[in-house]
């Protein structure tokens, strides 16, 4: 594990001395981070100042209700579909594990006036310090509520691929249009904060008793997919490699190797998965079905028109979808959906060709 400060962004530290391990953990110590005072004013800007607070207003940030999944372990669950204004953003899941050395958060929704609702949500179930937050993964709707929590000064922890993302032109058109779609609780003027410690494959520490081990599982639906396991409770928050009743957003992600790792999460045998979408599963090997077959389905039907060298358009025109219709974000998603997938499949097969081209011209032994 790595970390990249403000002050030095090469700078490399030993994770004992934060806890870590990559195979022995040693004990966190309880310490109240930053200032209160300083998120009780970033919460009264987010959801006073900007916002009508009002819960049958329009522009009120919704109330977050903690869900339970282990004794230690919460979740909060955001609406199905993608984020909008009717949903204000909130559409995404976001976990916390209460700890008596404090909290730890897995993601943190999708607006700084989410994060900060997040944090009251906290507030109703403990009164421990939040310590730490992990990212599952960089993509909007689970990290644009760190604000709130840098205004706590926590730890953030992510997976060593995010770095590319956060200054890259993808994540700058990203922000443009969450600016414009989801104002205003996204503004054009804020800059989407990083991590301050990067992780590798693996890292684990305990904390208050609790063992956390994180494991990189991508890329899958993103190049930096993390999963979160609380040991003690049997608890695993999978991000978005697991959407539960809903379709999920391929985007760019790599539809092959999405395939491949829900094979892998199934390896990990929790009592319970916390989705980055949906309900938590108690079943996840059931759950992760749809995620696995929607992926295959997609994949196979495209397969097959690029074999037949036919265009997306009248591929996605000939395929009756009536399976997935009826899933939640079908219509926001879907088409998307098979014409990323159309095009990845489309470049494996002209890398093939390309391999196969290449074997040929090689000069014999």
């Amino acid at each position: 594990m790595t970390r990249r400060s403000r002050d030095d962004p090469r700078k490399p530290f030993s994770p004992r001395e934060k806890g870590w391990d990559e195979g022995l953990a040693s004990e966190g110590s309880p310490r109240l981070r930053g200032s209160w005072i300083a998120v009780l004013l970033f919460a009264a800007l987010i959801l006073g100042c900007t916002h009508d607070t009002r819960r049958d207003s329009p522009t009120a940030v919704p109330v977050l209700k903690p869900i339970r999944v282990g004794p230690h372990s919460w979740y909060v669950e955001g609406a199905p579909g993608v984020a909008s204004q009717v949903n204000r953003g909130y559409n995404s899941n976001a976990g916390f594990v209460v700890t008596d050395a404090g909290v730890v958060v897995i993601d943190t929704l999708g607006t700084p006036a989410l994060g900060a609702a997040l944090i009251a949500a906290i507030r109703t179930v403990t009164a421990q310090p939040i310590v730490r937050v992990i990212l599952t993964h960089f993509h909007a709707d689970h990290f644009y509520g760190l604000a709130a929590f840098k205004a706590l000064d926590v730890e953030v922890y992510a997976q060593v691929a995010g770095i590319r993302y956060i200054d890259s032109p993808e994540a700058r058109r990203r922000h443009a249009q969450r600016a414009r779609d989801l104002a205003p609780w996204v503004q054009a003027r804020d800059r989407p904060p990083g991590a301050d410690y990067w992780i590798d494959d693996y890292a684990g520490f305990t904390l208050g008793g609790l063992r956390f081990e994180l494991t990189h599982l991508g890329p899958a639906h993103s190049p930096e997919d993390l999963i979160v396991q609380v040991i003690d409770d049997q608890v695993l928050y999978s991000g978005d490699i697991l959407f539960a009743g809903r379709i999920p957003f391929v985007g760019e992600a790599d539809s092959r190797e999405w395939l491949a790792t829900t094979a892998r999460l199934l390896a990990f045998q929790p009592r319970v998965m916390v989705a980055g979408h949906g309900p938590a599963s108690r079943d996840p090997g059931r759950d992760l079905v749809l995620t696995r077959d929607y992926i295959a389905d997609l994949r196979a039907r495209m397969a097959r028109a690029v074999d037949t060298l036919t265009d997306f358009d009248a591929a996605y025109a000939a395929e009756d979808w009536s399976r997935w219709s009826r899933l939640p974000a079908f219509e926001d998603a879907h088409r998307a959906n098979a014409y990323n997938v159309y095009l990845q499949v489309e470049q494996e097969a002209l890398r093939g060709e390309a391999d196969a081209a290449i074997e040929s011209s090689d000069p014999p032994d």
